[in-house]
């Protein structure tokens, strides 16, 4: 790819740190491996090395939106700043073309003795606008910050919501090639984080190229093409950025199924395993890595298989078009191997788009039912016995919008029935697809779901 192709070129980056036990060793380092080398002899070395980052290599095209995605300390933040130019990397190279805007820390380069309004022309002027320039802009500035009377008072009296809304309001008026967005936007109210995506993606429209940083894992499958997944300071996974999601959701539930495993270890022991024969052991291996089509769609701790997920028409027809009014039944398949309760069955609803449109599973109604608000039987309560193949029926009116529909589905071991301590047995993504119509002439509405709205006069 050519330099008028790209706008953020990254080949071999790492940036290194050293960690000195005491100020003494920091001053040992500083002098005496230098004169250790001027008498030939060997350096010492005073300091832990710690590697923030290591061997990150990739490009991103110009108007390209790309996607960082990560646990707390995998490295995000200094890959950011290393773009940015705040950092200097200890080895590869970082090659950018184009005007940067960046949004990494809560009012950096402001002032906190500083008024907002005397904050907007330093910080724009450190970003190579003019006086003039950011007088041609300020009403703009203003108007996009929204935090009236403050304007004219200290930053240090702002909140931190207040500080992030004029940050970004003074980044996105200088016009940047590359827009390089942290978690900051996480602090601001609805409204104003409305306005910042709308504005996003004006930007995105006119061929500016972004790097978008958040745990908002739909954020970043709505606003993004590709992305990168960082563990330790390493990428684990880069590509489309429901590929990487999807890696990362994996890594979550790896994470907290250790975590669990230490906190909570009589759990699996007593509710989720039985002796198993070397072929159960096999089998039991396959398990956790659900064989054909899934193997890059799904995981778990195994134990409980989802094994299709298909749709009906309210005649009880196979059916993957539904128009308004029709009743959705969705029927989630499952084989388990192991005898247990505790399990809720559920799915996930998204559109074409990428955005969650709705969730639920059997949990939902149980807890309804224990909280006597409706009647029925308790599936929590169902005992689920090894070898037994089993399914359950979810159904709904359809109120969706015209689109295109992928149902995610799940089984989840839950210790409580009310989600505060699950244990993912299997997941699986594009489980199965469906289609939402408009009889245009009969019955009509716009936007993702049917609110069924009467008119009266």
């Amino acid at each position: 790819m050519s330099s008028n192709e790209h706008s953020i070129r990254i080949n071999g980056l790492g940036k290194r740190y050293e960690i000195y036990a005491t100020s003494r060793n920091r001053l040992k380092q500083f002098i005496i491996p230098a004169l250790q080398r001027l008498t030939g002899h060997q350096s010492s070395c005073y300091y832990q090395e710690f590697w923030a980052l290591q061997d990150i290599s990739f490009e991103i095209r110009k108007g390209e939106a790309f996607g960082i995605v990560g646990r707390n300390g995998s490295g995000k933040s200094t890959l950011l700043q290393l773009i940015a130019g705040t950092l200097t990397p200890t080895v590869g190279t970082v090659e950018t073309h184009g005007r940067i805007a960046a949004l990494l820390e809560l009012g950096s380069g402001f002032n906190p003795e500083f008024t907002g309004r005397e904050n907007v022309y330093l910080n724009a002027m450190l970003l190579g606008m003019t006086h003039d320039e950011v007088d041609a802009r300020f009403d703009n500035i203003a108007a996009f910050a929204d935090i009236g009377d403050y304007l004219d008072q200290p930053v240090k009296t702002y909140s931190s919501g207040m500080l992030v809304r004029l940050a970004f309001a003074v980044q996105v008026q200088i016009e940047p090639d590359i827009l390089i967005v942290d978690e900051a936007l996480a602090v601001g109210d609805a409204l104003f984080q409305k306005r910042c995506y709308s504005r996003i993606e004006k930007l995105l429209s006119d061929g500016v190229t972004l790097l978008f940083v958040s745990h908002d894992q739909e954020s970043v499958r709505t606003l993004t093409h590709r992305s990168i997944l960082l563990k330790g300071g390493r990428a684990v996974s880069m590509g489309t950025s429901s590929q990487v999601l999807l890696a990362y959701r994996k890594l979550l539930h790896e994470e907290e199924s250790a975590y669990f495993a230490q906190v909570i270890p009589e759990l699996p022991a007593k509710r989720l395993t039985l002796p198993a024969t070397p072929e159960e052991t096999a089998e039991q291996s396959s398990l956790d890595t659900i064989p054909g089509r899934t193997d890059q769609l799904s995981f778990g701790d195994g134990g409980i298989e989802v094994v299709s997920v298909k749709t009906f028409n309210r005649g009880g027809e196979p059916s993957t078009v539904f128009y308004p009014g029709d009743l959705i039944r969705i029927r989630v398949d499952c084989t388990s191997r192991i005898e247990t309760d505790r399990i809720n069955v559920g799915i996930r609803i998204r559109n074409r788009e990428g955005i969650k449109i709705y969730s639920w599973g059997t949990l939902n109604q149980d807890m309804q039912i224990l909280a006597g608000i409706r009647e029925g039987d308790v599936f929590w309560k169902r005992k689920i016995h090894a070898g037994e193949q089993f399914h359950v029926w979810l159904e709904c009116d359809c109120t969706l919008g015209s689109n295109l529909y992928e149902i995610q589905a799940s089984v989840t071991y839950e210790e409580k029935p009310n989600y505060t301590a699950q244990r993912m047995l299997h997941w699986m993504d594009e489980a199965t697809f469906f289609q939402t119509l408009m009889r245009q002439e009969e019955y009509f509405f716009g936007g993702l779901c049917d609110l069924r709205m009467n008119a009266r006069w």
